[in-house]
């Protein structure tokens, strides 16, 4: 069930959902039926009472599944356990998936995995800071033995290190060429300013030596004069 408004235009914070998604979305109005949502489409969405966890004002956000009743009408939901499952059995370790975030628990942040399967993203892997009802892209670190999923921001193996290596060289270029972070260096020191644990840093400056991009000191890597003209 959707509802006219008057203006059509979609703010800029709002994404352009779809059925089958979840997705956080504006309040636009509150009557006797429940709640409408700007979705991207010139009718509101509607959360009845029935599907709300709390009474939601307008211009909130509400993070939400979007689906379809039983008359083939769009309807948006926030009873996310209805829709989503801890059984992840059709994704395998390492592939890739769409994250919707969730909620922070005391082990980390619950993320949505590709609209379909609950998972958590440990705090020691939270490699940047993240917000409720962003969406990201991320990679299944393990599948456990009960399907449940633990997530990663980062891929794995070399495409990982790939990925850390980049993030050495952006924070190369923009400290001038010089990094405090080395072997000797805090792990705490390297999660503050990179968002990666000291063996993936170490792993990925030691890619970065190999190909001459940068030399190392103890507490410091340095960029090779000349070297980033040479990955143009």
């Amino acid at each position: 069930m959707t509802r006219d408004t008057h203006n059509t235009h979609l703010a800029a914070t709002d994404a352009v959902a779809h059925i089958g998604e979840v997705a956080y979305l504006s309040v636009t109005a509150v009557n006797n039926t429940g709640a409408f949502l700007r979705w991207g489409l010139p009718k509101d969405v509607l959360l009845p009472y029935s599907e709300q966890l709390f009474r939601p004002d307008p211009g909130k956000r509400v993070l939400v599944k979007l689906y379809e009743d039983d008359q083939g009408r769009p309807v948006a939901s926030m009873r996310l356990e209805h829709f989503l499952s801890d059984d992840a059995w059709a994704l395998e370790n390492g592939e890739a998936v769409t994250l919707v975030v969730a909620e922070r628990t005391d082990l980390g942040m619950k993320v949505v995995v590709n609209h379909r399967y609950w998972g958590l993203i440990y705090a020691d892997n939270m490699t940047q800071p993240l917000r409720r009802g962003q969406t990201l892209p991320g990679f299944v670190k393990q599948r456990r033995d009960d399907g449940r999923l633990d997530i990663s921001l980062l891929p794995p193996g070399s495409a990982r290190l790939d990925v850390v290596g980049e993030k050495v060289l952006k924070a190369l270029r923009e400290s001038g060429g010089y990094l405090p972070l080395g072997d000797k260096s805090a792990a705490d020191d390297i999660k503050a300013r990179l968002g990666v644990s000291k063996s993936a840093y170490k792993q990925a400056i030691g890619r970065l030596f190999k190909r001459q991009l940068i030399t190392l000191e103890p507490e410091a890597v340095r960029l090779v004069p000349g070297a980033l003209e040479s990955l143009d």
